[in-house]
């Protein structure tokens, strides 16, 4: 635990002590970076830094839903087209209509959707077809 500051001395001073001593204990010495520039310092500002950098070092993304729901759209189509039998694809599309409905009815933020319900009985031909 670090020493609380003494009475009569001012914050400045009292950190300005503690980093100097803790610089002659050598505390500061082979810190990883040291001697090189900073990655942000000709970045413009930006006032979500921090947690772009934590989502970042942490291997998290984000996406707004509606965006997210299109992707799953594009990747349930192709699915669908691939899948192994006629009903696979026709739950598939069921699955992602479903999905597209509710979004609908409830808009998130964001961009807007930009898709409707398939057309399972189409999707079903167009399996055929390929198959």
């Amino acid at each position: 635990m670090t020493e609380r500051k003494p009475p009569g001395i001012t914050f400045e001073t009292w950190v300005d002590r503690q980093i100097r001593e803790a610089a002659e204990r050598g505390a500061f010495d082979d810190l990883p970076g040291a001697g090189k520039p900073l990655a942000s310092a000709d970045a413009p500002y930006d006032e979500l830094w921090w947690i772009k950098g934590k989502m970042e070092r942490e291997g998290i993304s984000y996406a707004p839903p509606t965006l997210m729901l299109r992707k799953e759209v594009e990747d349930a189509v192709v699915a669908a087209s691939e899948a192994a039998s006629e009903a696979q694809a026709r739950r598939i599309i069921t699955d992602i209509n479903e999905r597209i409905r509710a979004a609908l009815a409830r808009p998130h933020a964001g961009p807007p959707l930009n898709k409707k319900p398939y057309d399972i009985e189409e999707i079903a031909a167009e399996w055929r077809e390929r198959h």
